[in-house]
């Protein structure tokens, strides 16, 4: 795919972002892989809404800007060491889209509870600790490339990955669906996850797809050893409810 093409799909993807609310302010970032083993990367301290692809930067694999008239976000230390564990991983997309976020700052990680989204995502989409931004990040996130193709970040929204802009886009996309329906679920009982008797066929047909860990000759752990242990009750889970009970009442009169 040649480079303006690429930045064509940025441009198109970080707009996406903002358009749907999934970032604010200065928030997300998106990187893609060139063929020539360079990145271009959306430039920091930029809504989203106006990245233009003459705003865009090029990077190397040490992250020093090597294109561009702006600098880079500081968080394409994450992106790297992702491109770097996944060859195959040919873009990368970061946002706080709202659910999915939630999730993640009440230190959940979020299972897979509908069928086609394990064959696109797996069984699990898990929680990245917190940790500081830097270094420190980038070794929290390091350990889950390549098993899984996205994550939630405790305090810091999803991270996606894919073999083209528009798949790492979709992955959040879907993410972030799973994360509402779970999130209106809970003042009615909330999801049920999957059977285990269903996961070998869904996995099965993941695999044949050319998706997840298996496909890559990698194998899976099992889905209850990346599970967290329950986080304890929240102060703030009777507001939550609250919360979600409005959203569930006002989609209904719709």
């Amino acid at each position: 795919m040649s480079e303006s093409t690429l930045r064509l799909q940025l441009v198109d993807t970080s707009r996406r972002l903002h358009s749907r609310g999934w970032v604010a302010n200065h928030d997300g970032n998106l990187s893609a892989r060139q063929s020539d083993g360079r990145f271009l990367a959306t430039p920091t301290a930029f809504s989203k809404a106006d990245v233009s692809a003459e705003s865009l930067v090029v990077v190397d694999e040490s992250g020093a800007v090597v294109g561009g008239r702006n600098r880079v976000f500081s968080e394409m230390g994450i992106h790297l060491a992702l491109f770097k564990a996944r060859p195959d991983v040919r873009a990368v997309v970061h946002a706080h889209p709202p659910h999915a976020t939630a999730l993640g700052a009440c230190g959940r990680s979020l299972e897979t509870f509908l069928p086609e989204a394990v064959v696109s995502l797996g069984p699990l989409v898990p929680l990245v600790p917190l940790s500081a931004p830097g270094p420190a990040a980038v070794a929290a996130i390091a350990p889950f490339a390549i098993e899984y193709d996205a994550v939630l970040v405790a305090g810091n929204g999803v991270f996606a990955w894919g073999d083209s802009i528009e798949q790492a886009y979709l992955r959040l996309e879907l993410v972030e669906h799973l994360a509402r329906i779970a999130l209106l679920a809970l003042p009615i009982g909330g999801v049920k996850p999957l059977p285990a008797t269903m996961l070998p066929a869904l996995l099965e047909a993941r695999r044949k797809a050319g998706l997840g860990p298996e496909a890559r000759g990698v194998k899976a752990a099992p889905v209850a050893a990346a599970r967290p242990a329950a986080a304890p009750p929240s102060v703030h889970s009777d507001q939550l409810a609250d919360i979600i009970r409005q959203e569930l009442s006002a989609a209904l009169r719709r």
